[in-house]
């Protein structure tokens, strides 16, 4: 991660600079719900993407900043949806927006912001940067649908998963790089291989989250440990032990996803599950598996400080504790 912020670190700052300055309303809940989620901290992994995706296809103009703080502004629409479709009430540390305000103040100023990017979009002047985030944000809302649908399904299937993943977390990180390439006139080949990138990397990255919501501590993972399990959402990890574990086993999975409310030894009865049956290491190995993929896209573009930095960003993901 540090390779790529000494490259980008000043467009990044930029970015926020950006983001604030776009969250200008007469509505002063707005800016106030925004600055929140902003200043909450997250990693900007979707806007630096964009950034370095420009630099690697030679882009030098002034687009990509305020682009990069579209994509953000998107992700944080989409943060605030999905805490208040899961009860969240942490995020990267903090009190969710959804608990400081109330359901509906999120959902609206995440509508607000979906809004406001597309706004945003059209001011860049590309039909195809336009065409590829607004077809992301379709993709995106589809996934949310597909993962409500799966909630509680013990014989979900780990191609369903992922499928579920490429749409719900993936696709904005491929659009991010897809729409840097566009900005730098980059070959339909490189464009695509940019886009593959970006999909790789947001696999392994949720797949990474997958596992810290069984291992991390709430203070490294910034939300509510076993979040994830209490909402009944079926994750890698527990897909692989519900492969192998036996039928009383799966007895008990079946039991704690169906309470309204887990406890702690409910939560370590099938963590430790988990970990029997090898779910952590299975998720790691396949989030690792994907990280690979993405130096394999990378070999459409010579060597360069922005190719090392990006592929040293891939690897951040699949090492970070939060």
């Amino acid at each position: 991660m540090q390779a790529a912020l000494n490259l980008i670190g000043d467009d990044l700052k930029r970015v926020e600079l950006q983001f604030r300055k776009d969250l200008e309303s007469d509505v002063p809940l707005i800016r106030k719900v925004g600055e929140y989620v902003l200043s909450s901290g997250g990693k900007r992994v979707r806007p630096a993407l964009l950034l370095l995706a420009a630099r690697l296809s030679g882009y030098e103009g002034c687009k990509a900043v305020p682009l990069a703080s579209v994509i953000e502004f998107i992700h944080t629409a989409t943060l605030l949806h999905d805490d208040v479709v899961d009860s969240a009430t942490l995020r990267r540390g903090l009190a969710s927006a959804n608990t400081l305000w109330g359901n509906e103040a999120s959902v609206l100023v995440g509508d607000f912001l979906f809004s406001k990017s597309f706004s945003l979009m059209v001011t860049v002047g590309s039909m195809d940067i336009l065409r590829i985030l607004s077809d992301a944000t379709t993709v995106i809302a589809e996934g949310e649908v597909m993962q409500l649908l799966c909630t509680g399904e013990l014989d979900l299937t780990e191609e369903r998963y992922i499928n579920v993943v490429r749409s719900k977390t993936a696709i904005l990180m491929s659009a991010a790089c897809e729409a840097g390439a566009i900005l730098g006139n980059a070959s339909p080949d490189k464009q695509k291989a940019l886009s593959d990138f970006g999909m790789n990397l947001g696999i392994a990255f949720q797949l990474m989250d997958d596992t810290l919501d069984y291992i991390a501590t709430e203070e490294e993972f910034g939300k509510s440990i076993g979040h994830d399990l209490e909402e009944g959402k079926i994750t890698l990890p527990l897909i692989h032990a519900l492969r192998n574990c036996s039928a009383e086993e799966r007895d008990i999975i079946a039991g704690v996803i169906e309470k309204d409310e887990m406890t702690l030894d409910d939560f370590r009865d099938v963590s430790g599950l988990v970990q029997r049956y090898g779910g952590i290491d299975y998720t790691l190995a396949a989030a690792r598996k994907y990280i690979g993929g993405c130096a394999d896209h990378l070999h459409e573009f010579g060597a360069s400080p922005v190719r090392e930095a990006m592929l040293g960003l891939a690897e951040y993901v699949v090492t970070r504790s939060r």
